[in-house]
């Protein structure tokens, strides 16, 4: 696969770009779903607020699995991370979400990429990213407006 398309997808809360920030990056754990996880169960997904920041998740037994590594931090406009919740980091994809200013809320963009460097896995890999995105909106939007 060469030249794969990112994905990109975008959506507007009714909050400002500071909360949205905040619920995505310190807020992860209250959340994120179970299934969009290493072990089915997360007590905690974090993300750590600085540029090489690890992002992962903490199962109840207290063992650790690394997600990613925050590339861009720069709060409440933008974060930007490496992917590799399933493989190394060799074959990380990259993720870049944008809180933008929109009338009286925000508008997240999520442009996630990278896919070609999971070879001949990239088209299905992305295609299960971007029904994955759109499982994480709903629990996010609402974790923005409470």
């Amino acid at each position: 696969m060469t030249g794969a398309q990112p994905l990109v997808l975008s959506f507007s809360l009714t909050c400002d770009p500071g909360h949205a920030f905040k619920v995505f990056t310190e807020r992860t754990s209250s959340w994120w779903p179970a299934g969009h996880s290493r072990s089915g169960a997360p007590e905690a997904v974090t993300i750590e607020p600085r540029v090489g920041g690890r992002i992962y998740e903490r199962a109840g037994s207290g063992e650790e699995h690394n997600w990613g590594e925050v590339l861009d931090w720069d709060p409440p406009a933008r974060l930007g991370y490496l992917w590799h919740i399933y493989g190394p980091r060799e074959q990380a994809t990259k993720v870049e979400i944008s809180f933008a200013p929109d009338d009286d809320g925000t508008c997240v963009t999520v442009n996630h990429s990278g896919f070609e460097r999971l070879g001949a896995e990239g088209e299905e890999l992305r295609r299960r990213n971007q029904q994955g995105w759109r499982g994480l909106m709903e629990p996010y939007i609402s974790a923005c407006s409470a």
